[in-house]
């Protein structure tokens, strides 16, 4: 362990140095009239931003600018440092370095086709242009299952944009608005004026000759042939990690090669940015790769005949009018995996699967002189009109007139998109570890009515299995902002921010300036711009992110208290009182906040009579859990044996094939974190003495925690293996409970159990001990509630043995609608109807 850490430290203390800084650059003044670009995280002077740089530079009212551009390889991009080597106005910064984050922090005007790292915050001053890369064939974002893993970095970098550049109306409806769920929270300017990229294919002679030129002296013998270009996308499950595919990349072109007149034709190879890096280390790509510092666009501008797959450069090709064709031969993988918005037979060119289909087809368009074929015309002028409408050869000057002269009157803006009539929620969920507060949280975001309200969920990006399969859980509706990157701000003012936690201060985050401004930061670092009506820490928990949320806004702000938080302050663990401080600190935030929220009548008296110190009584309020009935039906009738199946031994677990076996035994089930206050030990014990008396009888406990080697030891002594079993944590939980008889809780404390709630879903006869809130969390006439102690627990096993608990009658459907009700209220929001 020390080993390893020592192996870290390195890098750690790297990156403590690059955040001391970028904290450092943060605190000095805008540089006024400085424009700082990155394209492709410094892959080069490319794409949109390099076609704006270039009109900013040629426009005479706009001399007094200067010009900062970051590249990753200032070697492997030399030709755009020795074009501008005498520009005063033009400089470079390596990305990352020092300098790097002395640009972004200082300078007015910023303008990134991708994102800009997870620790850039945009500040007061500076003016944001994010023009993207490309009008999308392939899904992006939310339109691709799970798609919202991927989104973090680029919803926070598009809800700090002052300006979203959109090539077209597709673009803007539906990458923005919906695929990344602008609609709803974006408060900036979206800018339809076309691609300024694409302004760079409209070549006179000259153009034409500098550009081939170009493209010989980098090592292609163009000669003068005319210009195939083969420009597919990346591939691979990570933008950042794509697949090296060049082999195969190679085999095509040779195919290509032998079936067209190379006399008359050059295959070139533009392959992807993420893909350029592997590709530029191989010699055999030597003769045909084109060099990643040309622009896409000037070679398009020489370009007689595109060859694509999936990639968006078809969308710009589209302008010039020439012939393009789509090679796929992985289309039905994917198009399953990815997803796509346009099917092939929409496509503005024949689409072939082999690379001989694709050699005659070259050869076929040659002899008809390069142009379209006739089958696929229509659909080509289709798709111009429709995409390519504003690429006329001055995007450039119009995107240059609104964003750096802040002309407006006559120009293609979106504004307003935040305003969409529902009103904004913001929840933070927790850690998203596997657990009542989790799903409860999940329960609600499937229960919200989103046509009326725009839900946004807040949280710590996770590397967890566990926590992401929840992640994947959260209802599509819902905008997600997992936290990734840290807290901006040089590291003494970090230490005093701990050491105003260690001295009991938290709640004076406010009231010092210095303070307050690293809160403030923080939260525009994760939001940017955006607004919501009520602010809501459904947690409840952690002091970090009760502070950062009151520092939204204006808003209505809410926290959750899921159990009897006073006791849980005090509670021992192995003899320590380990919430004892955070909980504290979290108590002394309750008056900056508007709504304090249990989850039952009940427990709401027992919050308000045990922290009346920390708040006024009218501010204790509560919201019964919701539940997600549906899904607990749909888990209850998986195949317990395909799901508990071990593929390496070929078998199921013994607890499994006991539930599987019919042997007229009845099967008690608990469900919970394996934790002192579940107090499985009592339940275990209590079950002793009923098997003594009912042999025909098994304990099915279905959970993981840090008492399980105790619970395992309690087992063994009380002589109960192959009576009692331990699951360890189960995916589908609600499988298992289908196959038990009756459920059986005997917690120490709960807030509102969601595992009665499932219990009930699925009609199991239900016996819990006697915790506070319990009478809130039966339904009237369901259950049987015992006292607390061994022989309780025993009595009631015995009160089902002999048939006096009924099975559970719950009408979830009326239950949720009074559940979020009470949810609607508790938050300071509207009700659907009176609660009764």
């Amino acid at each position: 362990m020390r080993l390893s850490r020592l192996k870290r430290l390195p890098s750690r203390v790297k990156r403590a140095a690059r955040y001391e800084i970028h904290a450092y650059w943060r605190r000095q003044p805008i540089v006024n009239g400085s424009v700082f670009y990155e394209s492709f995280s410094g892959n080069g002077m490319l794409d949109n931003p390099e076609a704006i740089f270039r009109e900013l530079l040629a426009a005479p009212d706009l001399s007094h600018l200067t010009h900062i551009w970051a590249l990753s390889d200032l070697h492997q991009s030399k030709a755009a440092v020795d074009e501008f080597a005498d520009d005063p106005r033009v400089s470079f910064v390596r990305y990352g370095s020092p300098a790097y984050y002395r640009a972004l922090a200082t300078s007015q005007y910023l303008v990134n086709n991708a994102t800009f790292p997870p620790d850039f915050g945009k500040r007061p001053g500076q003016v944001y242009l994010n023009t993207w890369h490309g009008t999308p064939l392939k899904r992006m974002g939310y339109d691709i299952e799970d798609g919202a893993l991927a989104t973090a970095n680029i919803v926070r970098n598009f809800v700090a944009a002052d300006y979203l550049l959109a090539a077209n109306s597709f673009m803007a409806d539906q990458m923005y608005e919906t695929a990344y769920k602008m609609a709803g929270v974006y408060r900036g300017t979206l800018v339809e004026e076309g691609y300024p990229r694409i302004d760079r294919q409209f070549l006179d002679d000259a153009g034409r000759a500098s550009a081939r030129r170009r493209l010989i002296e980098a090592g292609l013998p163009l000669g003068d042939r005319k210009v195939i270009l083969y420009a597919p996308t990346w591939k691979g499950a990570s933008f950042g990690r794509p697949t090296d595919d060049l082999d195969e990349i190679l085999e095509h072109i040779a195919a290509i090669e032998d079936r067209i007149d190379t006399s008359r034709y050059a295959v070139l190879l533009k392959t992807h940015q993420s893909v350029h890096k592997l590709a530029r280390h191989r010699p055999e790509l030597k003769r045909m790769l084109v060099p990643n510092e040309i622009p896409t666009n000037v070679v398009l501008g020489v370009t007689d005949i595109l060859v694509t797959d999936y990639s968006s450069i078809f969308f710009d090709f589209l302008q010039t009018g020439r012939p393009i064709l789509f090679f796929t031969p992985d289309l039905a993988d994917y198009a399953g995996t990815r997803g796509l918005y346009f099917e092939p037979d929409e496509w503005p060119g024949p689409v072939l699967m082999s690379a001989r289909e694709l050699g005659e087809e070259l050869a076929r368009i040659a002899d008809a002189g390069d142009a379209v074929p006739e089958e696929s015309r229509e659909r080509y002028l289709a798709m111009q009109r429709r995409f390519t409408p504003y690429d006329d050869g001055a995007a450039s000057r119009r995107i240059v007139d609104i964003v750096f002269r802040g002309a407006r009157e006559g120009y293609r803006l979106r504004t307003g998109l935040a305003e969409d009539g529902r009103q904004k929620i913001l929840l933070y969920l927790g850690g998203m570890r596997p657990n009542g507060i989790t799903t409860s949280a999940l329960n609600l975001l499937n229960n919200i009515d989103h046509s009326r309200y725009d839900v946004s969920a807040f949280f710590a990006q996770s590397r967890s299995r566990a926590t992401i399969a929840k992640q994947k859980q959260i209802n599509p509706n819902v905008r997600q902002f997992p936290r990734v990157g840290g807290m901006n701000g040089a590291k003494l003012r970090q230490l005093a921010r701990h050491l105003e936690f260690r001295r009991g201060r938290t709640a004076e985050h406010g009231n010092v300036p210095t303070q307050n401004r690293l809160w403030d930061d923080e939260w525009f670092r994760c939001f940017g711009d955006t607004e919501f009506d009520y602010v809501i820490d459904f947690s409840g928990y952690g002091p970090f992110w009760s502070i950062l949320l009151l520092h939204s806004p204006a808003a209505v702000r809410s926290i959750w208290l899921h159990n009897d938080l006073a006791s849980d302050a005090h509670r021992e663990v192995g003899g320590e009182k380990k919430m004892l401080h955070s909980l504290t600190q979290v108590f002394t935030l309750y008056p900056q906040y508007d709504h304090l929220v249990s989850v039952s009548p009940t427990l709401a008296d027992i919050n308000r009579e045990g922290l009346a110190e920390y708040s006024a009584p009218e501010k204790f309020v509560s919201a019964l859990n919701t539940v997600d009935a549906e899904h607990i039906l749909e888990n209850a009738r998986a195949d317990l044996h395909e799901i508990t199946f071990d593929e390496e031994t070929g078998t199921n677990p013994e607890w499994a094939e006991a539930l599987l076996a019919d042997d007229d035994v009845t099967t008690f089930v608990c469900v919970g974190r394996l934790s002192p206050e579940k107090n499985h030990a009592r339940l275990i014990r209590a079950f002793a003495g009923v098997h003594a008396e009912h042999p025909a009888t098994r304990l099915v406990i279905v959970g993981s925690g840090p008492l399980a080697g105790e619970l395992e030891t309690l087992i063994d002594s009380l002589s109960l293996s192959g009576a009692v079993f331990l699951t360890g944590m189960q995916r589908n939980p609600h499988a298992i409970m289908a196959h038990a008889d009756c459920f059986v809780l005997s917690s120490d404390y709960e807030g509102q159990p969601m595992v009665i709630l499932e219990a009930l879903v699925l009609g199991l006869p239900i016996v819990t001990v006697e915790f506070a809130s319990a009478k809130n969390a039966l339904p009237a006439g369901s259950g049987l509630v015992v006292p607390q102690s061994d022989e309780g627990v025993a009595a009631g096993l015995e009160a089902f043995l002999r048939g006096e608990v009924p099975a559970s009658a719950f009408d979830f459907a009326a239950y949720n609608r009074k559940a979020v009700d009470q949810f609607y209220r508790a938050i300071g929001a509207k009700a659907d109807a009176p609660v009764a």
